[in-house]
């Protein structure tokens, strides 16, 4: 790689870093701090009577639009797929829905020139178009923000760099936010409200963070780089019928998801109220900078420990003991009363193990695509990947409305501060910040031991089953329509891989040993590299475990080219992919990368298998080996592939 090549990459991760850090600001902004603002703030020139019905009319506008607008988000990326400039698809709408959505949150943040007082109808037809129209183009921007990767870079080694210079981005913005909320609307205000500031100060919270996000959006924009291929167009596209059909029909993706939309519901309420409990129960809202801190602190370390932990503990006690671990500490929280020290230690307990959660289920998910790929017949990779986003978008729309309505039946509204809270209020609000998520965590947990069977285990038995007859669900055209369409009757085959050959036989692999996987040779590998051994076509990737490759040969003969000895279990650590599938490469062009090291320190033998399959769609054919033993070097014919 030149050096301006690769100053051109690194200013790109950097971009797309600084992109997912104003991103995840925005995000924090809108779902936990924006009812505080609407609640406490919004409405302070109206009569105490007036500002709770609007306060409820605004909370119930909020939920039912965020809820409508999980309908339109697939057709948002259908059209973000349709959108062909010279910048490329995703740039423009990174651009344009983070600058429009910027601006709209900006204008959320204040009363609209005392529209809210004035004429508060007109102010709630106003306001429900800005909004709808801000988290339109907030989801343009999600949606095209995260859907770069692929299109920033076809090697999945850079694509892994990447997206890890994001998570580092939105991790520190997600967790920023909630340190610097109140030091900044304290700054700004011109009253301090009980420590709650004002609608200054929190106009200037919504500026500052607005600006943040257009500015990286901006960034984005300019310094990183769309590549187009042939492999991006003519993409399935994703429709929100298609999700439910999904979902219908794979029972563990439909379990995860009933489990995660009941558990994100609940702690998104829990963590919405936050800075409620510091502001009307303590009466210290200038302190919960501190506790916002401590517990982004403890998200970064708590997400470290995860590798260590599901290799010690299975997901599924990984999962009880970490919702055990919450309820702990929001019963903890719920008696701390005033006590700050108990509603930190709390609180702390209470996150801790959040992020092991999310990660869980996200494991859970990603596997069902292996699981529905093998009950329904065909693979739904990036409609199942996007079931969880409209879940956490479900949730923190009931979250709101439910955050919004509890505020107005406890007078935390505004002009009133902790001294005004009354007993009931507190009773109200405490009630609905500590049951209503413990109830939901727990029909969570009942859903989870009851429904959820996809373990590690049953996931490595269902991908060696589809190793086994990987051949059977190629989709396209068959083999025998592929040899139709070409004269190619003889394809020499190279090795894949430097080393010493050996027969498959011989392996410890009793799928491939006992020729069940079809005929082929073994290779002891002497390097980490593995090679296309003709010109052809990719027609399975492995991508989430990349261990593996299927590829289609000129006359239409598939191979299987897999690398180690139950290396299925890496879950990808240690091996990097350079094709995709439908992809078609020439005899030489390096597929995959690995680290013997890797797989030997898990345990596994690295011999990389050759199978080559054959079935009622296979075109008849011969396969004559000239080299059986003995070094080999990649590129080094080992035989052909006669068409009868």
């Amino acid at each position: 790689m030149s050096d301006g090549s690769s100053g051109k990459t690194m200013s790109s991760r950097i971009a797309y870093s600084f992109g997912a850090f104003g991103h995840d600001m925005f995000y924090g902004m809108l779902s936990t701090y924006f009812m505080m603002f609407v609640t406490g703030h919004l409405f302070s020139s109206n009569a105490g009577g007036e500002a709770t019905r609007m306060v409820y009319f605004i909370s119930m506008t909020i939920m039912i639009l965020r809820i409508v607008e999980l309908a339109i988000d697939p057709f948002i990326g259908n059209v973000i797929d349709n959108t062909n400039t010279k910048w490329g698809h995703f740039k423009p709408w990174v651009v344009g829905g983070g600058v429009v959505s910027a601006v709209a949150i900006a204008v959320l943040f204040t009363d609209m020139g005392g529209l809210t007082y004035k004429n508060p109808w007109l102010y709630l037809i106003v306001f429900a178009i800005l909004y709808i129209l801000m988290d339109i183009f907030y989801s343009f921007n999600d949606i095209a923000f995260w859907g770069m990767i692929p299109a920033i870079s076809f090697d999945s080694a850079e694509r892994e760099k990447t997206a890890t210079f994001a998570r580092v981005g939105s991790t520190l913005g997600g967790q920023l936010v909630g340190v610097i909320v109140m030091p900044i609307v304290l700054f700004f205000s011109l009253q301090s409200n009980g420590g709650s500031g004002d609608s200054r100060g929190w106009f200037a919270f919504a500026a500052i963070i607005a600006t943040i996000a257009a500015v990286t959006s901006i960034g984005v924009g300019i310094f990183t780089h769309e590549k187009d291929n042939e492999l991006r167009k003519n993409t399935e596209k994703t429709t929100f019928g298609k999700v439910i059909g999904v979902l219908i029909h794979n029972d563990q993706l439909m379990a995860i998801s009933l489990t995660y939309v009941l558990y994100t519901t609940g702690i998104q309420i829990m963590n919405s109220f936050q800075l409620y409990y510091f502001t009307y129960i303590l009466g210290k809202a200038s302190t919960y900078t501190l506790y916002a801190l401590i517990n982004g602190l403890i998200g970064v370390v708590t997400v470290s420990l995860f590798p260590s932990l599901a290799k010690k503990f299975s997901r599924r006690k990984v999962f009880f003991y970490s919702i055990l671990v919450m309820l702990i500490g929001l019963l903890l929280f719920a008696f701390a009363g005033k006590s700050l020290p108990m509603v930190i230690a709390g609180g702390v307990i209470f996150m801790l193990p959040q992020p092991l959660i999310f990660l869980v289920v996200l494991m859970i998910i990603t596997d069902s695509v292996e699981y529905g790929q093998l009950k329904i017949g065909h693979r739904d990779e990036g409609v199942i990947l996007s079931v969880r986003p409209l879940l956490d978008k479900f949730g923190g729309a009931v979250a709101g409305g439910v955050v919004g309505a509890t505020a107005a039946a406890a007078g935390m509204i505004s002009g009133h501060t902790f001294a005004d809270i009354t007993t009931h209020g507190v009773v109200v609000f405490k009630s609905t910040m500590f049951l209503v998520p413990a109830a939901l965590m727990i029909l969570g947990v009942l859903v989870f031991a009851r429904k959820v069977k996809l373990d590690e285990k049953m996931h490595a038995e269902i991908v060696e089953e589809l190793e086994k007859t990987w051949h059977k669900h190629l989709e396209g055209e068959s083999e025998a329509a592929a040899i139709a369409e070409t004269d190619v009757t003889t394809v020499a085959f190279q090795a894949p891989v430097d080393g010493q050959l050996a027969p498959l036989s011989s392996v410890s692999a009793p799928a491939f040993a006992s020729g069940e996987m079809g005929q082929g040779i073994a290779i002891k590998p002497a390097d980490g590299q593995i090679f296309a051994p003709f010109d052809g076509e990719v027609v399975a990737d492995f991508p989430t475990t990349r261990h593996a490759i299927g590829l289609r040969s000129e006359n239409g003969v598939p191979v299987l080219i897999h690398v180690g000895v139950d290396t299925i279990q890496m879950r990808g650590t240690g091996f990097i992919s350079y094709v995709e599938k439908g992809q078609h490469v020439k005899a030489g062009d390096k597929l995959i990368e690995f680290w013997a090291p890797a797989i030997t320190q898990a345990g596994h033998d690295d011999t990389v298998m050759i199978a080559f399959t054959k079935s009622a769609d296979t075109p008849a054919y011969d396969l004559q080996f000239t080299k059986e033993s003995g070094d080999v070097k990649h590129g080094e014919t080992l035989g052909e592939i006669k068409s009868k």
